[in-house]
C-alpha cells in the first residue's frame, strides 16, 4: 500500500466502478489522488525496491538451504510471502548470462594455436597425406607445392601455413565423407544407385559444410569462432527449451502419482535451474579466484560444489515428492540420464542452428 493520500470521491479512475475501500474490487487499482509528489514517488520507489529485495533474499535463502521447499510451498499455495519463481528465475538468468558473457566476451572461444611451429612427427604426416594425395591425382597442383615446401627442411612451417591444405576436415558432417567442393559433391551422388544417394538433408548440410569451407578456405580456425560464438549466443534459448523438457521427463518419471500435474514438475524445474544457475555464479567467482597465489585449494572446493549439484536435486526430489529413499535414488539416476541425452540433442541441433545462421 503506497502514502498517497486516498480520494474523496468513490468512482474508480481506471474502470469507473464505485469502490468499496481503498482498492477497486474490479481492478484492484489503489483509488488515491493522481497527483504525487516528488517525494511521494521516491518513497514509492524504494519501498517497491526493499519489498522485492526482501522476498528474493528470503526466497534464496530457502531455496539454498532448504532443497524441495519452495516448489513445495508453491503448489501448496502459499505464494505470497516469496518471490513468483518465474520472476526470480528470469533475473537469475539474466545475471548469469551477463556474468557469462562477460567472462567469455572478447577471448577466443576456438584456438587452434595455429602459430605453433610444426614436429618433425607433423611434418612427416604431412608429407605422407601429401604424396597420399599426388598418388591419387599427379596432376594435384596444390599439393605438389605443399610437398616442395614441406621437403625444404631449412624452412621453419607453422600450421598456419599448413591450414589451406586442411582439405579433409569438415565444419559439420553427418555422412563421414569429404568433399572439396560441390561440382565433386554432386559428380559422387550421380554415380551412385538412386537408392543409396544421400536424403535431401543429408545434401543441405553437406551444401553448407561445403559453403564453410570456401568462405573460411585459408582461415579454419576463424570459421570454427564463428560457430562456436553463433551457439554460445544461443545458449539461454537452448536452456529455455530444455526447461519444460526437464519438466516432461519428471511428469514420467512420477505418471502413476496422480497428486503432481504438469504444471507442479514445471515449478520443480524452474527453481532447480535457478540453483543451478546459482550454484555456477558461485564457481565462476571461486574459478578467478585460484588464479591468486596460495588458493588453489579452491579447486578441490569447486569441485565438491560441482558434486553437491547431484545431491541438491536428490533432496529436492525426496522432500517435495515424498517417496522413500530408494525410489527417489532410482528416479534421480533416470531424470540424470534422461537430461544428460535431452541436453545432448540439443546441443547437436542447437550447434546445427548455429551453423546455418553463418
Amino acid at each position: 500500500m503506497s502514502h498517497i493520500p486516498q480520494r474523496k470521491e468513490k468512482d474508480c479512475l481506471n474502470c469507473g466502478t464505485i469502490v468499496q475501500g481503498r482498492y477497486c474490487q474490479a481492478c484492484g487499482q489503489e483509488n488515491v489522488v493522481p497527483h504525487e509528489t516528488f517525494g511521494h514517488m521516491v518513497k514509492h520507489f524504494l519501498y517497491d525496491i526493499t519489498h522485492f529485495d526482501s522476498k528474493f533474499f528470503d526466497s534464496m535463502k530457502f531455496l539454498l538451504l532448504r532443497p524441495g521447499f519452495l516448489p513445495a510451498e508453491y503448489i501448496k499455495g502459499k505464494r505470497a510471502s516469496y518471490l513468483n519463481p518465474v520472476k526470480k528465475y528470469v533475473f537469475t538468468s539474466a545475471v548469469f548470462f551477463l556474468i557469462f558473457f562477460g567472462l567469455t566476451g572478447g577471448k577466443k572461444t576456438v584456438d587452434f594455436d595455429l602459430d605453433k611451429p610444426l614436429t618433425k612427427e607433423e611434418r612427416l604426416a604431412y608429407i605422407k597425406k601429401g604424396e597420399k594425395r599426388m598418388s591419387a591425382n599427379p596432376a594435384n597442383t596444390k599439393w605438389a607445392e605443399a610437398l616442395l615446401l614441406l621437403k625444404d627442411t631449412g624452412r621453419v612451417l607453422a600450421e598456419k601455413d599448413m591450414a589451406r591444405y586442411w582439405d579433409d576436415f569438415n565444419y559439420i558432417s553427418i555422412s563421414g565423407r569429404s568433399y572439396n567442393s560441390q561440382e565433386e559433391y554432386d559428380s559422387v551422388q550421380r554415380s551412385i544407385p538412386a537408392g543409396k544417394r544421400d536424403n535431401w538433408f543429408q545434401r543441405v548440410v553437406q551444401k553448407k559444410n561445403l559453403a564453410l569451407r570456401k568462405k573460411y578456405r585459408n582461415e579454419p580456425e576463424k570459421g570454427f569462432t564463428a560457430i562456436s560464438d553463433s551457439f554460445l549466443h544461443r545458449l539461454p534459448y537452448m536452456l529455455f527449451v530444455s526447461l519444460p523438457l526437464f519438466a516432461l521427463i519428471l511428469k514420467l518419471l512420477y505418471i502413476r502419482n496422480k497428486k503432481y500435474y504438469y504444471a507442479d514438475h514445471a515449478i520443480f524445474s524452474i527453481y532447480h535451474y535457478i540453483f543451478t544457475f546459482i550454484l555456477f555464479l558461485i564457481l565462476f567467482g571461486l574459478d578467478k579466484l585460484t588464479d591468486i597465489p596460495g588458493l588453489g585449494f579452491l579447486d578441490f572446493v569447486m569441485a565438491l560444489l560441482f558434486l553437491s549439484g547431484g545431491g541438491y536435486l536428490y533432496v529436492s526430489m525426496k522432500k517435495f515428492y515424498q517417496q522413500g529413499y530408494g525410489k527417489t535414488f532410482l528416479k534421480f539416476l533416470l531424470l540424470n540420464i534422461s537430461g544428460i541425452i535431452l541436453l545432448a540433442v540439443l546441443f547437436a541441433a542447437f550447434i546445427l542452428f548455429s551453423v546455418f545462421e553463418i
